[in-house]
């Protein structure tokens, strides 16, 4: 075999093997997937008549982390929220209290993934919304293209009368 031909076969199987490992990433189930940290991009409100409002204003902070163990942890609050005077979280005001609990959520729990339908199922064990604690919820997998993902919830914790679902949507950390 001449150095040509050996360098074009090598060629050839590199590319072949390439286009095998992509074709197998891209069919990694979800659960495979979804396994990571995630940095918030977005929380809307969305309206029955398609009209978005920000639920944590227009620039939120937040993560969520998905275990490969099906454990996870998610944070959201608003980019700025005021600070307490007393520098002392137990000896916040009323207003500073009420700001500070509607600036933001937390749960934790075990979460899985139903491949036929996209849902994240997800078993809240404890939440700073104590009404979400114990509780299940399903979140819909709208997009999971590379590093970027996005669900709705059929039933946040911040939507306004007449609002039908929230939309999140999350860029994976590296």
């Amino acid at each position: 075999m001449t150095r040509r031909l050996m360098l074009s076969v090598a060629a050839i199987a590199l590319g072949l093997l390439t286009m095998t490992t992509d074709a197998l990433a891209q069919q990694k189930p979800l659960k495979d997937q979804i396994v990571g940290t995630w940095s918030l991009l977005l929380v809307d409100n969305v309206g029955a008549d398609g009209t978005r409002v920000p639920a944590y204003g227009p620039n939120p902070k937040g993560t969520v982390m998905f275990g490969p163990d099906s454990r996870y942890s998610l944070q959201i609050m608003r980019d700025v929220r005021p600070k307490f005077a007393s520098n002392n979280r137990e000896a916040g005001s009323t207003d500073e209290n009420k700001a500070a609990v509607h600036g933001m959520i937390s749960h934790f729990g075990s979460y899985s993934i139903n491949e036929a339908d996209k849902t994240l199922n997800l078993r809240i064990e404890g939440s700073s919304f104590p009404n979400w604690d114990g509780t299940s919820q399903k979140r819909t997998i709208t997009a999971l293209v590379g590093d970027d993902l996005t669900w709705t919830n059929p039933t946040p914790s911040t939507a306004p009368a007449g609002n039908l679902r929230s939309e999140l949507a999350w860029r994976r950390l590296k």
